[in-house]
């Protein structure tokens, strides 16, 4: 009766971590999209700007290679930015926090059956993988000109919120921005969200 009532924790946990993981991810994903909704963004992927303005092609003359910084951006738009960025990414650290905790609890549980330690284990390894995936797509987005960004990585999905630049993000935009997360990642193209976010 015990060793099911151990899987039956194991499980729990594992769902857990899942849950917390999707919470986390969805919750980036609802605020991106409430700006969206309000004008403050608009959502990005498969290489194509979804815009809800004039229907200018994202291949415009007016596109260039390079993204434009927002020199005239005011101290209070950027501090908004700022705000939502360090709320997704203390969210986001939270809940990993919370959920490393649990599986680190199950994998050095003394009674365990090997399989619930491993895959435990394997959960942790999981998790550090895409946290330093993560991070490196942040790093080389924001290295590539653009203002602040976070990455929400899934077993099969990615989602980027990149703050907007004074033009907005254009396909080329895009393009480099999905490069750089099918690079680290090695999703599909359909499996990558770009959110782009308005000051």
């Amino acid at each position: 009766m015990s060793v099911w009532k151990r899987n039956a924790v194991v499980v729990a946990i594992v769902l857990f971590v899942g849950a917390a993981v999707y919470l986390n991810w969805s919750y980036g994903k609802e605020a991106a999209a409430d700006g969206a909704g309000q004008g403050g963004g608009k959502l990005l992927g498969q290489a194509a700007l979804v815009n809800g303005g004039d229907g200018a092609a994202a291949g415009d003359a007016q596109s260039s290679a390079q993204p434009s910084a927002d020199p005239s951006a005011s101290p209070s738009a950027a501090g908004e930015q700022t705000g939502y960025f360090a709320s997704a990414r203390l969210n986001r650290q939270q809940a990993r926090d919370s959920a490393l905790q649990l599986l680190q609890q199950a994998a050095a549980d003394a009674g365990a059956q090997q399989e619930i330690i491993d895959e435990a284990n394997a959960s942790i390894q999981t998790m550090a993988a895409q946290t330093i995936s993560e991070a490196n797509i942040e790093n080389l987005v924001t290295a590539k000109g653009y203002g602040d960004c976070i990455c929400f990585i899934n077993d099969n999905s990615a989602s980027v919120v990149v703050s907007s630049t004074e033009s907005g993000l254009n396909e080329n935009d895009v393009t480099k921005i999905m490069s750089i997360v099918k690079e680290e990642t090695g999703l599909a193209a359909d499996k990558i969200t770009v959110i782009e976010t308005e000051p």
